[in-house]
């Protein structure tokens, strides 16, 4: 199959041109509450997000929808959550990508912390992929693709999309 990227990036053109607005309104959004993730296992999951990567375990509730499912979340910075279910008793299947599904989270972390947290990664042995020396792209325990992004918030490739 070969694919036109000249088309492409027209249509990309094309859609920014229409679509992005030199006077952007304000969002109707105050921010991201949480994004929510499943977790086979409660304990590797802290382990993995708090110990490892240093992302705060915040609170474990039971899940308001699913009796016995806890709700559990984790402070990753400037007032955003990362939250998790356990659905106890359901055979849910491993991660995996589909349209309309999760490609992956990227969370913003200064430079230095980007390098602390890219040596616990190798020393823990997690596979990981370096892109550009400023992303680290792996997967956590349960398969959900993670990216650590030593850009600022409301910046990518060095550009402002925010």
């Amino acid at each position: 199959m070969t694919i036109d990227y000249a088309a492409i990036e027209a249509r990309r053109a094309e859609i920014r041109r229409r679509h992005v607005l030199p006077h952007r309104p304000s969002s109707s959004a105050r921010g991201l509450h949480h994004i929510a993730l499943l977790s086979s296992d409660v304990e590797r999951t802290i382990k993995f997000y708090q110990d490892l990567l240093e992302f705060p375990l915040t609170e474990i509730i039971e899940n308001r929808d699913y009796k016995g499912s806890n709700h559990f979340f984790f402070d990753i910075g400037n007032g955003n959550l990362l939250a998790f279910f356990d659905f106890p008793g359901l055979d849910l299947g491993p991660y995996q990508e589909v349209l309309g599904g999760l490609h992956h989270i990227a969370i913003s972390v200064d430079p230095a912390t980007w390098e602390r947290l890219r040596g616990k990664l190798e020393m823990a042995g997690v596979p990981h992929q370096i892109e550009s020396g400023a992303s680290i792209y792996f997967k956590d325990p349960d398969g959900a693709r993670l990216e650590l992004l030593a850009d600022h918030l409301g910046e990518m490739y060095g550009a402002r999309v925010l």
